[in-house]
């Protein structure tokens, strides 16, 4: 399946939260990175363009693109709370994109509830 620039930043994006990828690490290259999720350049360009408008990544000449500094690490405590989360949809069979869903559809909801926006019923 070919990956968009939103998959391969999403990722990225995951990956740097997660403390995966430190404050400071270098990522690939974007060549690198096109050819090892075998899309274009100009789609790796595009993810990495996405990351550094969210602040998770910095590029400079010479030096590469990077994690930004404190743009690395969730709290552990929600990395401990995703972790217990994936345990038990994998031990109830829950499919990932499945609990994706659910989750921002219960965020959604969340916050709706709590900045009064949902619609009176």
């Amino acid at each position: 399946m070919s990956k968009s620039a939103e998959d391969l930043a999403e990722l990225f994006r995951g990956a740097i939260r997660s403390g995966v990828l430190g404050d400071g690490e270098r990522l690939p290259t974007v060549r690198q990175t096109a050819r090892d999720f075998e899309v274009a350049q100009a789609t790796a360009a595009k993810a990495y363009r996405s990351l550094e408008r969210e602040g998770l990544v910095v590029t400079r000449t010479a030096a590469g693109t990077r994690v930004a500094p404190g743009a690395s690490r969730a709290p552990q405590a929600v990395i401990e709370h995703i972790r217990s989360l994936l345990d038990a949809s994998r031990e109830a069979r829950v499919p990932l994109d499945d609990v994706v869903a659910i989750l921002r559809t219960v965020a959604a909801q969340e916050s709706g509830s709590r900045d009064g926006l949902r619609e009176p019923e």
